[in-house]
């Protein structure tokens, strides 16, 4: 696969599946920009980047406010001249009861998780059918936008609104020539999980099929696939990346 001279913003693109994204689009000769609401770590990457002879640059953004995502899209095009790929990835989780999950926490989630993917999709897309560009919006779903676990009803909500955003904003764009894809990965070894204890942890491992949690550079791989010529032809689809998770978890034991 090749991205060279391609142009990416990766929102949540300081930590976690957005900065081994950012890394992993760069090594493949895209142009980042790498968005968050972290700058420290958002330099961090940057940084990694440019030691790999990588070219990438940091945008501040909170993905929750409109006119951020915006501006978002036009510093890409002032700064490297096109928007090619849009990797709406930027996502919090809240673990509270349903009647502990009152309307500040739901909103705060709905907020980055929904809001946020539709601001990058709307910002990304018009920018993209402005200026005639054969563009690609990934956006960050999760196994947990087709099934439900306790205590995080809000993520539920959002998770599974990408879902359907995604079919239908794949089937508004195709005239466009923009393609919308998503992902839902599983269990990764990142954020929360990364902290998790040993017994927490290795009972996520066994809820996959290969027994063990999946990287952030698995999931890299798969979006910078997804942002390639090779995809061309999945659109609209989220792709399950969870090593099985949602489809056989009722046989693994």
């Amino acid at each position: 696969m090749s991205l060279k001279n391609k142009i990416a913003v990766v929102t949540g693109g300081a930590s976690g599946i957005g900065r081994a994204t950012s890394i992993k689009l760069a090594s493949e000769g895209a142009k980042v920009v790498v968005a968050d609401f972290n700058e420290s770590e958002g330099a961090q990457t940057v940084e990694t980047i440019l030691k790999q002879n990588g070219e990438a640059v940091f945008k501040k953004v909170d993905v929750s406010k409109p006119k951020d995502v915006e501006e978002l899209v036009e510093f890409s095009i002032k700064t490297f001249g096109s928007i090619d790929i849009m990797f709406n990835n930027a996502g919090i989780g809240v673990n509270k009861p349903l009647l502990e999950h009152d309307p500040k926490t739901y909103h705060k989630v709905i907020g980055v998780n929904q809001h946020g993917v539709y601001y990058g999709i709307y910002y990304a897309a018009q920018k993209m059918q402005e200026l005639g560009i054969k563009g690609v919006i990934i956006n960050t779903a999760s196994a947990f936008g087709y099934m439900a676990a306790l205590g995080t009803f809000g993520y539920h909500a959002s998770k599974g609104a990408v879902v359907m955003m995604t079919k239908s904003a794949a089937l508004e764009l195709a005239p466009h020539n923009i393609r919308v894809v998503g992902i839902a990965p599983g269990f990764v070894d990142t954020g929360i999980i990364k902290h998790a204890s040993e017994d927490v942890r290795n009972y996520l491992s066994k809820l996959q099929m290969g027994k063990e949690l999946m990287t952030p550079e698995d999931i890299a791989n798969t979006v910078s696939f997804l942002a390639s010529e090779e995809s061309k032809g999945i659109n609209g689809q989220t792709l399950h990346v969870d090593d099985g998770y949602t489809s056989f978890k009722s046989h693994i034991r």
